[in-house]
């Protein structure tokens, strides 16, 4: 969608405050603009239709791209994610099934999001139980629902309770809570430079009582992606299935020129075989992503 590249795009240089004020410029729309608009897109590929959908629907995007931010990643590219499946989901949607474009788009952004944070995190560890990966994504929550979001170290009877509600050992609530912590930066932050300090990172947040069917659904998208990822790995030889394993899903990756070192080759080639074993392990995962009907952002 080429109608898309004035987009406002979050980057380091720009900065996120400034981003969140951009956006915010933006126009919400009544429904009845939005069917309009939605209908003009559908039915004659009317471009500017679908950037008015997009750009008033970037603060969504946002919204829940900050609800990922307890995973190290920039948050930066965490929101450049939720956009392309913003994108995705406006050029899909259909205004005649009757409920609007936010309800449809929420979906297509989350699994943009959690598709990001697979591929990229590098405590994302193959071979975790079903429980942790429950642990992985809900330990905010909980920590949130405990008033216990800027504490460091848990307390004994918050992790207690954890542990208890996520069906997981108080040990892996404790190690998980410090490998998240060591990035999650205040809450409190202030957004933008109006001065008035009224506006906080935490106002960008979703509430986290108020969707639990959205948890479940990331959970198990989550699990199921994870799941391809483990097939897809069939795909790549064993020099690339190592070279891959300890540059991106090692807990403490390995240096070009320590791989370069054990391989005897030059660190530009490590890095050709890096870049080529992930692009064809994105390739086999839209694959098989496809053949079991699950969406894949582009």
């Amino acid at each position: 969608m080429s109608t898309y590249a004035n987009l406002p795009a979050p980057s380091p240089e720009q900065g996120l405050n400034r981003y969140m004020q951009e956006i915010r410029k933006f126009p919400l729309l009544e429904p009845e603009e939005e069917y309009m608009l939605a209908k003009r897109w559908a039915d004659h590929q009317d471009s500017g239709a679908a950037h008015k959908l997009v750009t008033s629907h970037l603060r969504l995007a946002a919204k829940i791209a900050m609800g990922y931010r307890g995973y190290g990643l920039p948050q930066a590219e965490v929101i450049s994610e939720a956009n392309v499946g913003l994108m995705q989901a406006v050029k899909r949607f259909d205004p005649e099934k009757g409920f609007r474009l936010a309800t449809y788009a929420m979906w297509w952004i989350r699994a943009a999001i959690q598709e990001y944070i697979l591929r990229s995190w590098s405590l994302v560890k193959l071979g975790t139980t079903s429980a942790q990966k429950k642990l992985f994504f809900n330990l905010r929550k909980a920590k949130a629902k405990l008033g216990a979001l800027e504490e460091g170290d848990l307390r004994p009877e918050n992790v207690a309770r954890i542990a208890k509600d996520l069906s997981v050992t108080e040990d892996e609530v404790v190690e998980m809570n410090r490998r998240l912590a060591g990035s999650d930066a205040s809450l409190n932050a202030t957004v933008g430079s109006d001065g008035d300090g009224s506006t906080q990172w935490q106002d960008w947040l979703e509430d986290e009582d108020s969707d639990q069917a959205g948890a479940y659904e990331a959970r198990d998208e989550y699990e199921a992606r994870a799941a391809l990822l483990r097939q897809a790995m069939s795909v790549l030889n064993d020099r690339e299935k190592d070279v891959l394993m300890k540059r991106r899903l090692a807990e403490d990756p390995v240096t070009l020129e320590d791989l370069s070192e054990s391989y005897g080759v030059s660190r530009e080639r490590i890095r050709q075989i890096e870049v080529r074993a992930f692009e064809k392990i994105q390739a086999r995962m839209r694959e098989l992503a496809r053949g079991k009907g699950m969406v894949v952002p582009a």
